[in-house]
């Protein structure tokens, strides 16, 4: 379990390394005066494992408020590579009798070999979650769930590290997907 002060000390990561103010376009082609670039803490040693031991618990509550069976995370590379991993090792070095495994959603299906489209521990029927670092409209974790979908995955909800608070989350809840985020805007800012 992650104590309060290891939330509070990836907050304040986040916030150091992660968070930038000035004028901004978005991968979504929008303006903003917010950029946040969760890889810069993702990648970050001790940000990882932070990253690893809050978002496991925020899963943890998920998958038993809803009493689900996962089988495995993950989401569109690059940005939930790392969470993904750092989720599923946290898991293992917490004890869980069946730790949590990781996939990586490719932006486009493998060109060579079999072609896969998702790498990792994945297979059809598998309930999963869907990770992303950041949302804003939430597109990026939408093509995630459509490619996850495509391959006969379920997905029971998304697990977000930042919620930008510009959208992503009515827009992944509106096509049916609830939405956790570590943090918001509003946290960060």
């Amino acid at each position: 379990m992650a104590t309060p002060a290891e939330r509070e000390e990836l907050r304040a990561l986040l916030k150091s390394k992660s968070v930038r103010t000035g004028d901004f376009t978005l991968a979504s082609g929008k303006k903003s005066d917010l950029y946040v670039d969760c890889r810069v803490t993702t990648l970050d040693a001790r940000g990882a494992v932070l990253v690893g031991r809050v978002l496991l618990d925020l899963l943890n509550a998920e998958i038993a408020s809803r009493g689900l069976k996962l089988s495995a995370l993950g989401g569109l590379t690059m940005g939930a590579d790392p969470i993904s991993l750092a989720v599923a090792i946290a898991s293992s070095l917490a004890g869980d009798e069946k730790p949590v495994q990781a996939f990586v959603v490719r932006k486009e299906p493998k060109g060579h070999g079999r072609g896969k489209r998702i790498e990792g521990n994945f297979a059809a029927g598998d309930t999963v979650v869907v990770v992303d670092d950041v949302i804003t409209t939430g597109d990026s974790t939408l093509k995630a769930i459509e490619a996850i979908e495509a391959e006969g995955g379920k997905v029971a909800f998304a697990l977000i590290l930042v919620d930008r608070q510009e959208g992503g989350r009515e827009n992944i809840e509106g096509k049916g997907y609830p939405v956790v985020a570590a943090f918001t805007r509003k946290e960060l800012v």
